[in-house]
């Protein structure tokens, strides 16, 4: 990549991180709902540990990397608990985040579940300049680091539910707040991000489903973002498919239930941008273990 284009990506992130501070981006939505919606703590009947990580733009110096980690379960029949950690990095911005997340379930008919949630969320952010190459190091704008800049947050959300079906709303951070550097200039402001999911489960034949599933996310200044996917299970085992983010990525999509406490997967991102020219695509992996008592089958259809 000749210096021109990097200098013209690095502008680009920077512009981002003064403009807005996103909430990370995962391909497998379907199955990291816990990040952006606190009502789907529980949901699944077990105590469920979720990891993921996500390197975005590959080959591309500064580009994101996102590693997040969670764990949830009920708490008798109608509450549930969760924790997550997510670690985001961007250029010069490294960004920690720590949220505890509460849910309370209501039976709304015989098939249907209907979850409230909220979450409170203890953000750390640290942006060091001296990582990149500043034209004029001279500018004030560059010339004091931010070193774990705490804000509190809380959000909240709706899931509702059954054995093949689900849709949630929600917004996991309502304060937008302003990050400064030396209490003077903003260099990082929280968005409201409204997120919209929702997906169904399809019997095929007796060993065969089709799982389509969506999500739109919705900030103010920014585009609005949708991805939509759809994926193939065979035998209660392997899952293949592909997913699409609208104006921005085509993805591949495997996972593979190695047990039934244990499901694993991967995700290859191809961009349909103009800044394909400058990466290899994003890759994502993701393990998912669950406590399953010992005489009970491996739930189906929830593949959610």
């Amino acid at each position: 990549m000749s210096a021109k284009k990097i200098i013209a990506v690095f502008a680009l992130m920077v512009c981002s991180l003064a403009n807005a501070q996103q909430d990370p981006q995962y391909t497998q939505y379907m199955y990291n709902t816990i990040q952006v919606n606190p009502a789907y703590a529980g949901s699944r009947g077990k105590t469920s540990i979720f990891g993921i990580y996500r390197a975005q733009w590959v080959g591309l110096d500064g580009a994101p990397t996102t590693a997040a980690a969670s764990v949830n379960a009920p708490v008798g029949n109608k509450l549930g608990l969760g924790l997550s950690f997510v670690n985001d990095r961007i250029g010069p911005m490294d960004d920690n985040a720590i949220s505890v997340d509460f849910s309370y379930t209501i039976d709304i008919s015989y098939n249907y579940q209907l979850a409230f949630g909220l979450k409170g969320t203890a953000d750390l952010l640290n942006v060091d300049f001296t990582k990149l190459n500043i034209f004029n190091p001279d500018d004030p704008g560059f010339q004091n680091n931010v070193d774990n800049q705490f804000s509190p947050n809380f959000g909240a959300g709706l899931f509702l539910y059954s054995d093949n079906t689900y849709f949630g709303v929600s917004v996991p951070d309502f304060l937008e707040t302003k990050h400064y550097e030396h209490n003077t200039t903003s260099v990082a402001k929280d968005r409201m991000h409204y997120y919209f999911i929702g997906g169904h489960v399809f019997d095929l034949t007796y060993n065969l489903k089709f799982k389509p599933a969506a999500m739109v996310k919705a900030t103010k200044g920014s585009p609005l973002q949708a991805d939509v996917s759809a994926n193939f299970l065979y035998d209660e085992k392997l899952t293949l498919g592909m997913a699409y983010r609208w104006d921005a990525a085509l993805s591949a999509l495997v996972g593979f239930q190695i047990s039934k406490d244990i499901f694993v997967g991967y995700t290859y991102d191809m961009e349909t941008t103009r800044l394909a020219e400058y990466n290899s695509g994003s890759h994502e992996i993701y393990l998912r273990f669950e406590l399953v008592k010992k005489n009970e089958k491996v739930e189906n259809p929830r593949f959610f």
